[in-house]
């Protein structure tokens, strides 16, 4: 039973991702007919192989480890969880037509300081970042968070490096 709810809410993540990446199409559109560039395309499919393998790996680990659910663990994870969604859709809404999955520089337009870009530089990331440590260990997956983790430092070192650049050109 335990299994069966968990990838219920690891499908529901994976069709959250499918709306961002529908958003993101359109946003990308929008942003082309504007003037955007892209940047750092090279590490995009990296990102989206890791976030595939996320979820994958959540499903994987569970079926394969017969790891359990763990109440004093799975419940803050699932309410960390929440707030990284409600934290990356607060992104997107901030952004509007600008916020995307890929680096999009529009020559000559503000760069956004509001909502919770005046708290952090890529509140994004930390939704990312959240929901990679949180997702998995819900139901104690605990190798997936860890080797989620470390790749996605790597990769989001070289994205906000990119993106970081990217930006200097807003200004």
């Amino acid at each position: 039973m335990a299994l069966t709810w968990y990838t219920l809410l690891v499908a529901a993540v994976a069709g959250e991702r499918v709306v961002e990446l529908v958003v993101a199409r359109r946003n990308l559109a929008w942003s082309r007919s504007q003037g955007g560039i892209e940047v750092g395309f090279s590490h995009y499919p990296v990102m989206v192989v890791l976030h595939v393998g996320l979820l994958v790996g959540c499903l994987a680990e569970v079926a394969l480890l017969d790891r359990p659910f763990l109440p004093w663990l799975g419940w803050p994870m699932i309410a960390v969880l929440v707030a990284a969604q409600a934290l990356r859709w607060w992104c997107i809404a901030t952004l509007g037509h600008r916020w995307n999955t890929r680096v999009i520089v529009i020559p000559g337009a503000p760069r956004i300081n509001g909502g919770p870009y005046k708290v952090f530089s890529h509140p994004n990331y930390v939704a990312v970042v959240a929901e990679g440590i949180a997702l998995p260990l819900v139901h104690s997956a605990w190798i997936t968070a860890g080797v989620f983790t470390v790749c996605n430092a790597a990769l989001l070192t070289a994205r906000i490096r990119t993106e970081n650049t990217a930006l200097e050109r807003l200004s």
